[in-house]
């Protein structure tokens, strides 16, 4: 026993350099896996800290304002308002009314709904946009609702009409009328269960949540893209999980034939893809024209060549602007349109 274990103090000590060098690399490794660890964990603790200040500082509703000199000098009482669709930052909000500049600044000025953190609020959002017409004594408006914005620009027009003030036109890029034409929506339900149930889910598993839901539409997106966007919604100018909750309630529970009759005069247009893998093109556009026959003026434009296919002016600006600029064609001429109710 005394020789085996004589044997093995030399299998292990029987080169005292190399030894010394293993000692060396693995105090190296620790140091480096101990500076990494700690420079991790500043991030996240960064990062948690910076979300938590942004987050906060959007609690409340705000209309974003995207300056356009040339359509404020020949539009002054015109302008669109951008209802951004699901996870939608107020960033990307402002991206995507500057990828539609070149179009809709023909018809007036632009404005978007940056939606408050702490959820989405259908009586702040009117009476938010209602006081921006009143504030810039607007008398023509214009909605553009993206993907689920649509289905709340739609209910937003029929509570200002309430009001006194009609919207002429509403554009809906991509919008599902209802949770019926929402395509996988085996996680999108679970979420509105917790949601409507009173539980939120907190920014800790939000990676693992985004991640899972991006895997279940990755035959539309590479691989790149499923990261970037998982990435994108763990950056402090994220939407927060209770928005991000409440949207997914909202369209769970919308039923566009509630607003029925409720629109006036109110012009709807259709547009989107057929290759759409977030929303079922067809159903959609179907019934949109069942429920709206005297409101709608087109639903037969189709964003051919975006990718990703469902509601992407952001990423694919050239073909939105084609797109919407035929809308506006059909709608009618530059020069005519008649005239709103003024809220004055």
């Amino acid at each position: 026993m005394r020789s085996a274990g004589h044997g093995d103090r030399t299998a292990v000590s029987g080169d005292p350099a190399e030894f010394l060098r293993s000692a060396e690399d693995l105090k190296r490794f620790s140091r480096r896996r101990f500076l990494a660890g700690s420079a991790l964990g500043l991030t996240l603790a960064a990062d948690l800290l910076i979300t938590q200040r942004i987050q906060r500082y959007r609690e409340d509703l705000e209309i974003l304002r995207v300056r356009d000199e040339t359509a404020e000098r020949r539009f002054p009482a015109a302008s669109w308002f951008l209802f951004p669709g699901y996870k939608t930052s107020w960033e990307e909000t402002v991206w995507i009314l500057n990828s539609l500049r070149p179009v809709l600044a023909s018809r007036g000025q632009l404005a978007g709904v940056g939606y408050s953190n702490r959820g989405l609020d259908v009586d702040d959002i009117v009476a938010a946009v209602y006081r921006y017409i009143r504030n810039h004594q607007l008398r023509r408006i214009y909605f553009y609702g993206h993907s689920f914005g649509g289905m709340l620009a739609v209910q937003v027009a029929a509570r200002l009409l309430e009001r006194g003030v009609a919207v002429e036109l509403v554009i809906l890029d991509s919008s599902p009328a209802g949770p019926q034409d929402v395509l996988d929506r085996a996680m999108f339900e679970g979420v509105v269960a917790l949601y409507d149930a009173g539980y939120r889910i907190p920014s800790v598993v939000r990676g693992g949540y985004e991640l899972g839901e991006r895997v279940l539409h990755k035959d539309e997106r590479t691989w790149r893209t499923v990261v970037d966007q998982t990435l994108e919604q763990l950056s402090p100018l994220a939407p927060s999980t209770t928005l991000i909750q409440s949207e997914a309630s909202y369209i769970f529970h919308y039923d566009a034939r509630r607003y029925a009759g409720a629109l006036g005069g109110t012009s709807l247009a259709f547009i989107g893809n057929p290759d759409d893998r977030t929303v079922n093109y067809f159903g959609a556009k179907y019934e949109w024209a069942a429920v709206f026959p005297r409101n709608l003026v087109s639903n037969d434009l189709v964003t051919e060549g975006a990718s990703p296919a469902h509601a992407s002016p952001q990423w694919n600006p050239v073909v939105y602007q084609r797109v919407v600029r035929e809308v506006l064609r059909q709608y009618s001429p530059p020069e005519q349109g008649g005239g709103l109710k003024s809220v004055f």
